[in-house]
């Protein structure tokens, strides 16, 4: 493997991005060096292609020894105890928040607000609001942040805010558990590992869940968010 290259992009992401898909390696395995900038741009070069240039260097002492991932770590620096009066004031902020949101994009919708355990949960349902969900839940996801910050704010530990529109989450958990198994079932005929498209943080959650106790394969995460994806190869 080479300890530098030089990739391109269209913007320094895209181009870090590009060259850690060269190496094989993840972000804070390597040093960056941006040679040539997006922003450093004349007017006379407006109108042709913009390229930026990195170098990527991968450090000394970098391994790619498996590790568990992301999302398990994740989680496990994040676990806290919850005051059941920050759950109450996230709520107390939803219930103020959401009826003139409600009102502004959907005169169709309706939405119901409950506390679970360490959790608030929204359901919004009505007819045609899928333009509330997006491209595989993008908009939704991005809903679910604008009520996090809402719900979170002046509350000392964050409390989480979980959304679903349409029962849209609970349809696409089916389909990722689906495909875990499938894609479990294509990895151990084919001897060959299975790179899945890019997913949310919390469907390959539902991937790495659905897959952990069957011993003949193991999941992986790799790239760097919105991109990020999970591999799934035999386990050796």
């Amino acid at each position: 493997m080479a300890n530098s290259i030089i990739s391109e992009g269209k913007t320094t992401n895209e181009a870090i991005e590009n060259g850690l898909k060269k190496l094989k390696v993840s972000k804070n395995m390597v040093d960056v060096k941006v040679i040539e900038n997006e922003d450093k741009r004349s007017f006379f070069s407006i109108l042709t292609p913009r390229v930026v240039k990195v170098e990527l260097t991968v450090k000394e002492h970098a391994t790619n020894n498996k590790k568990e991932p992301e999302e398990k770590i994740t989680r496990e620096k994040r676990e806290y105890k919850v005051s059941e009066n920050d759950i109450d004031k996230a709520k107390n902020n939803i219930d103020i928040f959401l009826p003139k949101f409600i009102e502004n994009i959907s005169s169709d919708a309706k939405y119901d607000v409950k506390k679970n355990n360490d959790s608030v949960e929204v359901n919004i349902d009505g007819e045609n609001i899928g333009f509330l969900i997006g491209y595989r839940g993008e908009t939704l996801y991005a809903t679910q942040n604008i009520l996090s910050a809402v719900a979170n704010k002046g509350i000392e530990n964050r409390v989480r805010i979980m959304l679903d529109i349409a029962g849209y989450k609970h349809k696409r958990e089916k389909t990722l558990e689906d495909l875990a198994e499938k894609t479990a079932n294509r990895v151990i005929r084919t001897r060959k590992n299975v790179t899945l498209e890019p997913m949310q943080a919390y469907e390959r959650k539902i991937i790495h869940s659905k897959l952990q106790d069957n011993n003949k394969i193991t999941t992986h995460s790799i790239g760097e968010e919105p991109h990020r994806r999970i591999v799934v190869s035999l386990n050796k």
